[in-house]
């Protein structure tokens, strides 16, 4: 408390000299002019100075008790408008300084309530999508085997098409399962990228080989447009090809038009290779473009489900790319198509090889 009382207010020091200054300027101006010979003399000096010290310290005390009434009287209004837990009993000499941490630490607790309240809706929404689509195929099974146990086994046509089916749920069980866990590693670190240098042109050919037969049954073309014949790019060539057949498979699902198509695009950039997965099909609305990479999220889920995914596609997409340190961004139009751009870092192959062409021409 003592400490407290002979604290300086420099504000007030500063306050009172302005005052003092412009008293002084006065004074010594009148001093200046005047002829009498009395306001000229030493004697009239060291009052004048004796004075001006006088009302500074006068002005000083003065201007703390204002400053102090004020703030004091602001204080207690906000203190009256704030929360009890923040403002206790005890906090009876607050000033600006100790209200303004007071206020920090209200905001502070306000945003972890928010920031709790945010990961529970989360947790609630996760555990349901999780339990939605492992109880599809679970249900399924159950069915299956409860009908082959009522006497479905003794037809062979039957117990034929029902294994088929069993073990096609038990596939998309395992399918959900591996995606999970897949993202959780990739989450926590725990998965290693191994780079390599390859055609990413190449890679994508192998694409459009491996889902060629799905393409043609929703009658839908896939194209390679590229300003060179042969890329070379270095990253993980297993995950970027996890990348390509999710973002390849997922624009042959929402196909569903006629003259469907999509367009992979390549073109060369100064460090990086620029990559675009372009279809016409049925887009994304606006409201739904900023959740498209969470997990089971879906845009459209009867038809999404209806195809077996697990609706972790697109979030697998954005934690490997995110691992090679690159970002994926998304164009879409409702029923005008969508457009998935990212880069990935160019070899140091492919950069000798332009190094070369650029010096020979």
């Amino acid at each position: 408390m003592i400490r407290n009382s002979l604290k300086i207010n420099w504000l007030s020091v500063a306050a009172s000299l302005l005052l003092v200054a412009v008293i002084g300027v006065v004074i010594f101006s009148f001093e200046f002019y005047t002829n009498d010979a009395y306001f000229k003399t030493r004697d009239f000096n060291y009052f004048v100075i004796f004075t001006l010290w006088f009302l500074f310290i006068l002005n000083y005390f003065v201007l703390e008790f204002l400053f102090k009434y004020y703030s004091k009287n602001q204080i207690r209004r906000i203190t009256n408008i704030l929360p009890e837990d923040i403002i206790h009993d005890y906090d009876t000499d607050l000033g600006f300084k100790e209200l303004g941490e007071k206020m920090h630490e209200m905001n502070q607790k306000n945003a972890e309530i928010d920031m709790m309240k945010e990961m529970e809706n989360y947790r609630k929404e996760y555990i349901g999508n999780v339990s939605h689509e492992l109880k599809t195929p679970l249900f399924s099974i159950q069915g299956y085997i409860e009908t082959l146990r009522d006497g479905g086994v003794d037809d062979l046509n039957i117990r034929d098409k029902y294994l088929q089916r069993i073990d096609s749920s038990v596939e998309r069980l395992l399918n959900i399962v591996k995606d999970l866990d897949m993202i959780n590693r990739f989450e926590a670190g725990q998965i290693e990228l191994k780079y390599s240098t390859f055609d990413i042109n190449h890679l994508i050919q192998e694409i459009f080989d491996l889902l060629e037969m799905e393409a043609e049954r929703q009658s839908m073309t896939m194209q390679l447009q590229t300003t060179q014949s042969q890329l070379f790019v270095f990253a993980d060539k297993q995950r970027i090809s996890q990348v390509l057949i999710n973002l390849v498979s997922n624009a042959v699902k929402y196909a569903n038009r006629e003259e469907a198509q999509i367009i992979v695009s390549t073109r060369e950039g100064t460090k990086s290779i620029h990559i675009s997965v372009e279809d016409n099909g049925m887009g994304i609305k606006a409201e739904n473009l900023p959740r498209i990479f969470e997990r089971f999220y879906r845009v459209e889920s009867s038809r999404n489900r209806k195809d077996g995914g697990s609706g972790l596609g697109l979030a697998i997409v954005k934690h490997i790319l995110e691992a090679h340190k690159q970002p994926i961004t998304v164009e879409s139009a409702y029923l005008s198509g969508t457009k998935f751009k990212f880069k990935l870092e160019k070899s140091s192959l492919e950069r000798l090889k332009r190094a070369k062409v650029n010096f020979l021409e």
